[in-house]
């Protein structure tokens, strides 16, 4: 009949009932977690157990419009014009190789009806983990001592650990700074005019804003507070996959840590 061998070999790649099994799942992964973009997607979907390519994922949903671009709003949180003393920058091309080595905070803002909700939260920088928050309404030293608080109660953090923040003056108060060394820490502070220096907890308000508070609308603080801690705890800290950390939850990658006492995936710069 003059056909190519490769006829006798070939069969159809994509079946459309393959498509819309995998459609599928790709639903119920963004249900579950609506700010993911393609590439955590795919890799939710190889540790459900179905290995596939990420350019397929992209391409089906794209054609689905599952891709979104989250809409963003700024409000000033740092005020670095303030008389406190400023430290200097200790987590510059530093290694951290194990947890309670450097905490880094910061403080954004959750808006609603009346106006905006302040947010101050805590991480541990080696699994990016969420160890501390506060949610009051106004945006002082106050709101930054309670999340620190929470932290230390959590973590009983060793004498030495690093907590590194920004100049605003909530973190450079004589209350904040007072706590901090009288708990052991050494204090460091990003440099002026430098946002990288405090990337990791930028990068975290991103994931927040993107996969949380722009999905919902928050109308009041009981709404702020009945979501967001949960999201930060139970979606944040124990579901969503970290790219930074080998596509593994902040606990899980903590926890194969203290089981192994080996880093799961090469470690990097802390900021």
């Amino acid at each position: 009949m003059k056909l190519p061998r490769s006829t006798y070999y070939y069969k159809l790649k994509n079946k459309p009932d393959d498509e819309r099994s995998l459609l599928d799942r790709i639903e119920a992964i963004i249900e579950e977690f609506p700010g993911y973009g393609y590439r955590r997607v795919t890799r939710e979907l190889h540790r459900r157990g179905f290995p596939v390519n990420h350019k397929k994922v992209l391409r089906i949903m794209k054609q689905q419009g599952l891709t979104r671009k989250p809409k963003r709003r700024w409000v000033r949180t740092t005020d670095s014009n303030h008389p406190h003393r400023v430290y200097s920058n200790l987590v510059q091309n530093l290694l951290v190789t194990g947890p309670n080595q450097v905490w880094v905070a910061d403080i954004t803002y959750i808006g609603i009806r009346s106006g905006f909700v302040y947010l101050a939260v805590i991480l541990d920088l080696f699994a990016r983990r969420a160890v501390g928050q506060a949610l009051p309404h106004n945006i002082d030293t106050t709101l930054c001592l309670e999340a620190l608080r929470m932290a230390i109660a959590l973590r009983t953090p060793p004498p030495g650990i690093i907590h590194h923040s920004d100049l605003g003056v909530q973190y450079a108060s004589h209350n904040y700074v007072d706590t901090l060394l009288q708990h052991g820490f050494r204090i460091s502070m990003s440099r002026k005019g430098n946002p990288h220096d405090n990337a990791t907890a930028e990068s975290f308000f991103k994931t927040l804003k993107s996969e949380e508070v722009y999905l919902w609308e928050y109308r009041t603080m009981d709404d702020v507070q009945n979501r967001l801690p949960y999201f930060i705890e139970e979606v944040y800290n124990r579901k969503r996959l970290h790219s930074s950390l080998g596509y593994q939850p902040p606990v899980e990658f903590e926890e194969r840590f203290n089981q192994t006492k080996s880093c799961p995936v090469t470690p990097t710069a802390a900021v």
